[in-house]
């Protein structure tokens, strides 16, 4: 979908019969973004994130973090980007992709790889908090950029975002806890439609009242708040959910690649882009080696951690425009060539290390990660609770019969 808008863009004949409204683009993005933040939400697990607890905010955070600040500098110094520019750029390119990886560690759990270690949990736990850091950092540094006044009245007003959509978040999700009640005909659809109705007035709220920042932790907030109240009866939710990503995620993708007009890009943008991508992602798997080394992990497990890592996609087609976007309200020519240039470099890591980042994920992880040992019967792992548990549904059946 990336390709193909870059073709609508593009090609002559193409882009003379297709007009796309930059307000439209905007909103639908918008929407795609809120709904992405819901599903992240919902895939939050509470029992899995108080058991790897250590190593997942080690692995939320430091790759994140020091990949941001690499990013930050090397765009700065060859790129020309001004510091609170370089950071919007940074958090941007640092956020690792659900789309990519979610369903990649889903597979792998389903074939029982890592599954004795927790690893496919440990990666979807920590890629959550990955993806709450990097909007929260680009919200803060992007506050500070379009912001006029003191630097630390701006650093307050990125904090004043986060406690705000926290606490709208919280709200929100103990409304979605009790209403509608679960006496009411048709639940799920009802869940489905006031869950995503609140995630989409959150994000559009927020950026009409100057708070751009709050809307999209509130939309995570109130996902988790809500799937924690609703407990199992979250699955069914969570499935309509992903059906409605399913219609979102072509026009996400899609008008993203409208964005870019090849034209109006210099090689050397496009060369220098690519290197600070490069240099970040270096960065990026070297300290994600290093902070699962206490972890109890063997060298293997390590190196597929690193490599599940790396690839980008969702939260860059998400929020790499929404720079751009604020560029053009704001009508400043300067503010937007530096948002063409964070798009530019969010579609290129998109095109770069999604397929890179799912074809070393499939091909890794049977090589690296061991399996868990099943029976000859198809019965599960051949632990003594699992036999015995057989051996009473057996027992069950047989006096069933008699």
């Amino acid at each position: 979908m990336l390709l193909a808008g870059l073709v609508l863009r593009n090609v002559p004949y193409i882009t003379d019969a297709v007009f796309i409204d930059t307000h439209w683009s905007a909103a639908l993005r918008n929407i795609a973004l809120s709904i992405i933040l819901t599903r992240a939400g919902l895939g939050l697990d509470p029992s899995a994130l108080s058991r790897l607890k250590a190593v997942c905010l080690r692995l939320a955070i430091g790759p994140c973090v020091v990949e941001a600040s690499i990013v930050a500098v090397v765009s700065h110094f060859l790129l020309g980007l001004p510091w609170d520019w370089g950071f919007i750029l940074g958090f941007v390119l640092a956020a690792v992709s659900p789309a990519v990886v979610v369903p990649s560690m889903l597979l792998l759990q389903r074939e029982g790889y890592g599954v004795e270690k927790g690893i496919p949990t440990l990666l979807m736990a920590a890629g959550s908090f990955d993806d709450i850091l990097a909007i929260t950092g680009f919200s803060t540094c992007l506050g500070i950029a379009f912001s006029t006044g003191s630097t630390w009245m701006n650093i307050l007003k990125g904090l004043l975002e986060v406690v705000g959509g926290v606490i709208a978040g919280l709200v929100l999700g103990l409304f979605l806890c009790c209403f509608p009640s679960k006496d009411q005909e048709e639940l799920v659809l009802r869940r489905t439609l006031m869950l995503l109705g609140l995630s989409i007035f959150s994000v559009f709220f927020s950026h009409v009242i100057g708070f751009a920042g709050a809307g999209g932790l509130c939309t995570l907030v109130l996902a988790f708040l809500a799937a924690l109240g609703w407990k199992t009866d979250k699955a069914p939710v969570a499935a309509m959910v992903g059906q409605s990503w399913d219609v979102f995620q072509p026009l996400l993708f899609g008008l993203i690649g409208a964005e870019i007009t090849i034209s109006t890009l210099s090689p050397n943008t496009v060369g220098l882009g690519l290197a600070c991508i490069s240099i970040g992602l270096v960065i990026r798997l070297l300290v994600t080696f290093g902070l699962v080394h206490f972890g109890g992990f063997n060298l293997k497990e390590k190196l597929f951690i690193a490599v599940a890592w790396l690839p980008k996609a969702t939260v860059q087609a998400a929020i790499g425009s929404k720079a751009l976007d604020m560029a053009r309200e704001k009508g400043d020519d300067a503010m937007i060539k530096f948002g063409l240039d964070v798009l530019t470099l969010a579609v290129l890591a998109i095109l770069t290390t999604a397929p890179i980042g799912a074809l070393g994920i499939g091909l890794a992880g049977p090589r690296l990660l061991a399996r868990q040992v099943k029976d000859e019967t198809e019965g599960g792992a051949t632990n003594p609770s699992s036999i015995g548990i057989g051996r009473e549904k057996d027992n069950v059946n047989l006096e069933t019969k008699l």
